[in-house]
Order: C-alpha cells, then sequence, then structure tokens
C-alpha cells in the first residue's frame, strides 16, 4: 500500500514539475509586422492613380504622443508643463479652457506649495515620490507644486518641463501661481 501510495505521489509530481516547466520551446515566436497603408485606386480623368492614406493606428499614436501642455506662472516668471494623460489633468484643463486658474499657495514644510482648487477633481491617488517641479492633485481639491522631495499619496497632474528658476521664483513664503493653457 505504501509503495502504491509513494508511486502515485512520484506520477503527480513528475506530472506537475513538467506542467511547470519551461515553455519557450511551446510558444510561438512574437511577429513584428509594420503597420500598412492602404492604397485606394482613383480615375480622375480617365488616368489610375494610386492614394496613399494613412492607418488609423498611426493617426491615433501620432495623437498620442501630442503632450498637452500648461503655463505656470510664478509671479513674473513663467514656466511651461507637461500635463499628465489622466481624468484629473483632464479636468484641469476644462477649467483653464474657461479662463485661467489663479491660486493663492502657502509654503508647507519646506519642500512645497499647496493651495485650494476651488472645486474638486476627479482623483486616482497612488503612492508617489515627487521632485522637483511635479504639479499634484491632493485630497482631489488642493494643488501642489514641488521645489524638493516628498513620498505621499497623490494623484500626478504635471511636471515642469525646465526648471531653470524654479525654486527661486517660488521663494521661501507665500505665492500666487497662475495656470493657463499653453499657446
Amino acid at each position: 500500500m505504501k509503495r502504491l501510495i509513494g508511486m502515485i505521489l512520484l506520477f503527480v509530481s513528475f506530472f506537475t514539475i513538467t506542467a511547470c516547466g519551461d515553455r519557450q520551446s511551446a510558444q510561438i515566436p512574437d511577429r513584428q509586422t509594420e503597420p500598412e497603408s492602404t492604397y485606394v485606386e482613383a480615375e480622375p480623368d480617365g488616368e489610375n492613380e494610386a492614394i496613399q492614406s494613412p492607418n488609423k493606428e498611426e493617426e491615433s499614436s501620432e495623437e498620442e504622443n501630442q503632450e498637452m501642455r500648461m503655463k505656470v506662472q510664478v509671479g513674473d516668471s513663467t514656466f511651461t508643463a507637461i500635463l499628465e494623460n489622466n481624468a484629473a489633468a483632464d479636468a484641469l484643463v476644462e477649467m483653464m479652457e474657461e479662463g485661467p486658474v489663479v491660486i493663492q499657495m502657502s509654503d508647507y514644510a519646506g519642500f512645497e506649495k499647496v493651495g485650494p482648487l476651488g472645486e474638486s477633481l476627479p482623483a486616482n491617488n497612488s503612492q508617489t515620490t515627487t521632485e522637483a517641479g511635479d504639479i499634484v492633485l491632493y485630497q482631489g481639491n488642493q494643488i501642489v507644486i514641488f521645489y524638493g522631495s516628498n513620498s505621499w499619496s497623490y494623484t500626478r497632474l504635471g511636471r515642469i518641463e525646465d526648471l531653470t528658476g524654479w525654486k527661486e521664483a517660488l521663494g521661501s513664503g507665500d505665492v500666487t501661481v497662475t495656470f493657463s493653457l499653453a499657446d
């Protein structure tokens, strides 16, 4: 009886090991193909001529590569920020389409400025380690801009492209910051 149980365990172990083993030989190699363009035959004035129209996938990838930008004005200094591709950034853009968003921001802990937005945006918080130039949403209704680093749960809104003069513009006290759509 012990021998029969041992044989069954050995048999089950063998099939378990082979089922979990290396599957490289069973994998189908990836085929990487270039998207094809669509050709349409046209006959203007009786002549045949091929007209090339771009593939829809190419058009959508070009649109995705275009980054939305906004201006961030602190005093006399203006910076450009690249916006994230999320619902909170989209809602902020909608606000800016109605006019510039002006926020009185207070210094907090020597590494960030925080100010009330006046309304809530859709939040998708995740644990984030920020860096200078990051712009985030805190608690759904406050904008935080960083000139230092912090780790907390935020929704990313954007990031300043060129930090030259950023820390100096923010200074050590309260500031008024104006967010507007880039031209």
